[in-house]
Order: C-alpha cells, then structure tokens, then sequence
C-alpha cells in the first residue's frame, strides 16, 4: 500500500533552491521504489521572506510547517540582510521555526566517509572511523534566555546582555534524547557543560547524570567545553555520542563536522516531542556561488534521508539513499568543496543526475 506524505519545502536563500531541487528529485525516485508518495509545499522563510512579505518567518509559513509529516530546509541567510536588525535577520526565522515547531532536539552527524577520508585536514590516522553524533539542545539556553538586548546604563554607556538559562524539565527532556540516541550507536554519552565555573551548567550536570540512572547501559562522562573542543581534534575517535546545549552545541557540531573535510557533506535533523521535525544541512546558504551550479548537493540528499529514518520511518529508503551517495563518491564523481586529484568535478545539477541514474540500478 502506497504511504503518503506532505512535506514543506523551504528553499531559503543563496544556494538553497538548487540543493533542495535535487533533494526533492532523489525523494521521487525512492518513492517510486519504495511505494512512497510525497506532496511537496513551498513556503518562505529566511531572506526569501523578508523579500517577499517583509519578515522571517510569515506566519503562513509555520502554519503550513505544522499541518506538514515532516519539513525539508535547505539554507538561509546572505551578506543582503546582514545589516538589518537583529529581530528581521534571517536568522529569526530559523530560530523561529524551531521554537513554533518546539524542536528542542537537533541531532548532527559526523561520520567519515572512506572515500573523503583524505578532504580532512586532520591525519588519516586520527579521523579514520570517526562516527560522532551530537546531540544538541535547540530551544533553550542564552540564544533564547532572558533578559537579553543592548542597553544604555545610567552613564550613558552600551551594556549587551544574554542569559544563558535552563530548566530542570528542558535538559532532562534533551538527556533522554541523547541517551536513547547513544543506545542505538556504540553505547557511550559525552556530557559536555561548563560547570568548573557556570552554575546553569551545574545543574546540567546534575540532571544529565541524574537521567543517566535510567539508562544503565549506557555510559556516561563528563567534560567541560574547552577540554572537549580539544580532544574533538586531538583524538576525535573516543566519542560516541556527545549532547551539550544550545551554545556549545552549535560551535563543537561545527568542530566535528569539520573533521570530515567538508560541512557540505553532513545533514541534520531537528526533533520535537511530537510533530514534524526539520531536515537541514549543516552548511549555509553559500551567496557568493549562488545561481553559478557550483554547489554540493549531497548533504541536502541525507538530509532528505535523515527526514525518511527519523521522521516517517521509512529506514530502508533512507538507506538506499545513503548508498547511492556512497556509490557516487566511490565512483570518482566530486562536487568543487570536496574535490581531489583525479576525480571528476561536477556542478550541483550534474552531481544529482549521476545521483539519480545511480539510484535507479541499485
């Protein structure tokens, strides 16, 4: 029997519309092959947005998220907006899916893959069989903590202030996450806080090891932010999986990804309790090569996986998606960012159609 979906498409800004265009013809040809059927919907948000209806995130655009199995993103943002305020940026519409969605799980892999495993920067020796997954708090923390703006003192002075702020209920609910995540994988979990000199991250500490009793068997450490940026380049191969909130996840998820050679190759997804979630890469909207064909469109493809596996539960057709890459890769065919001696460069909507005539004869 035939599954059906609808799934909201958001383009976003610089680069997005060509990956999300070759993310949505993958979707097609696993569809046909695994009896799926998708509706797909545009919307705006990002630049696009403020463009088109003078704000981030239209309201329109969340309801349609919201009554959508499941959301695809691709990038937003660009040097255009970068001087509005900060309320109007590109950026607000992101943060703003997220909390109207309540995504507070974002889940990034960083796996190397043998065929790039010489785009690192780091020895072979020291990234060869890394798999990391962080796991990352999304609606809380100082990006979303009050008080927070820019104030004038009584002297007349600029005083910014964030507030780096979480609940006993918001890290337990990201800790089961994680240790549920860690289960599935190689059964160790990396807390990563600040607590030597931050009290929030105290009581993160406290709770995270607190829900750790209700996965015994799982194993759980402990290291502060600093420590961990350090040993994610030294020996990135001790972790498993790590979870930490929102600041120092979105800086170590981007050190991790790095370690593969290319942030152009890694999806991500964001989950709630309940809901559909957000699939996106990790990359951004790329502006200086926008419109030129030069981008990568893989890391939109196994988001577009990830959205199968972890959104509509459909494992197989994200495995056969995963493999086509692989194949690809293994056949020598290279998009510019992670380009090397001897192989074949192509442009984003060449990469997608080797990608598609692979997937159709495996």
């Amino acid at each position: 029997m035939t599954q059906n979906y609808r799934i909201t498409l958001l383009p976003g800004d610089g680069i997005g519309p060509e990956i999300i265009a070759v993310a949505v013809d993958v979707l097609k040809v696993a569809g046909k092959k695994f009896d799926l059927q998708f509706e797909f919907t545009k919307a705006l948000i990002g630049g696009a947005a403020i463009d088109a209806a003078g704000e981030p995130l239209p309201a329109n655009t969340l309801d349609t998220c919201r009554q959508s199995d499941s959301v695809l993103l691709a990038a937003i943002g660009g040097y255009k907006w970068d001087s509005l305020p900060s309320n109007m940026r590109p950026e607000a519409g992101l943060l703003g899916l997220r909390a109207g969605l309540d995504l507070f799980a974002n889940l990034r892999p960083a796996k190397i893959l043998p065929q790039l495993i010489d785009s690192s920067t780091l020895k072979p020796e020291v990234v060869e069989g890394v798999d990391i997954m962080v796991v990352r708090e999304l609606t809380g923390g100082i990006y979303f903590g009050k008080p927070k703006g820019v104030f004038t003192t009584e002297t007349e002075e600029k005083r910014g202030v964030n507030t780096m702020v979480y609940t006993e209920s918001e890290i337990d609910r990201i800790g089961k996450v994680a240790f549920e995540t860690a289960q599935k994988r190689g059964g160790r979990l990396c807390s990563v806080d600040k607590a030597n000199v931050l009290e929030v991250s105290q009581l993160w500490r406290d709770r995270i090891t607190k829900v750790g009793g209700e996965y015994p068997d799982v194993e759980l450490s402990h290291l502060y932010v600093d420590n961990a940026a350090m040993q994610l380049v030294r020996t990135p191969k001790q972790f498993d999986t790590i979870v930490t909130g929102n600041l120092f996840g979105d800086i170590l998820s981007d050190a991790a990804a790095m370690l593969t050679g290319s942030i152009g190759m890694l999806p991500s997804a964001s989950l709630g309790a309940s809901g559909p979630g957000v699939y996106e890469p990790v990359h951004g909207s790329a502006p200086d090569i926008a419109g030129q064909d030069k981008a990568n469109p893989l890391a939109q493809v196994l988001s577009a996986a990830m959205m199968l596996r972890y959104g509509l539960n459909q494992p197989e057709a994200a495995k056969h998606i995963e493999e086509g890459v692989l194949q690809v890769l293994e056949q020598g065919y290279r998009t510019g960012d992670i380009m090397s001696a001897n192989m074949n460069i192509l442009g984003c909507k060449a990469m997608g159609e080797v990608l598609i005539q692979t997937l159709e004869t495996i």
